[in-house]
């Protein structure tokens, strides 16, 4: 199947995978996104780490009953975390995309 040399380079690879994995781990880390609701009138703020960075509400907003404003809220947050993953999962691809085996749809981190 494999020889010594061929596992070492596997091995070596797969090391240079994982830091590579971890860099872009922590540098997501930092990268924020945003989340409207209410045609952009709430506003959610995160890093795809899933930190909350910020939450702007319009001015109109806060005339509005309690339930919308809350409902308001719920959409943007969740509109912030998709797109944390859909960033994330985007710039990981990129770095499994090369290697051999990989399955397209893995999700990351393992």
């Amino acid at each position: 199947m494999f020889n010594k040399g061929q596992v070492a380079g596997l091995m070596k690879q797969a090391q240079a995978m994982q830091d590579n994995l971890k860099k872009a781990q922590d540098e997501l880390a930092f990268v924020e996104v945003t989340g409207e609701s209410g045609s952009g009138l709430v506003k959610v703020t995160m890093t795809c780490g899933h930190e909350v960075k910020r939450v702007e509400l319009d001015a109109s907003v806060m005339s509005d009953d309690k339930e919308m404003l809350e409902d308001l809220l719920v959409v943007a947050f969740n509109a912030a975390a998709q797109e944390a993953e859909r960033v994330s999962q985007e710039r990981m691809g990129k770095l499994t995309s090369g290697m051999p085996g990989m399955p397209g749809g893995l999700k990351l981190p393992f």
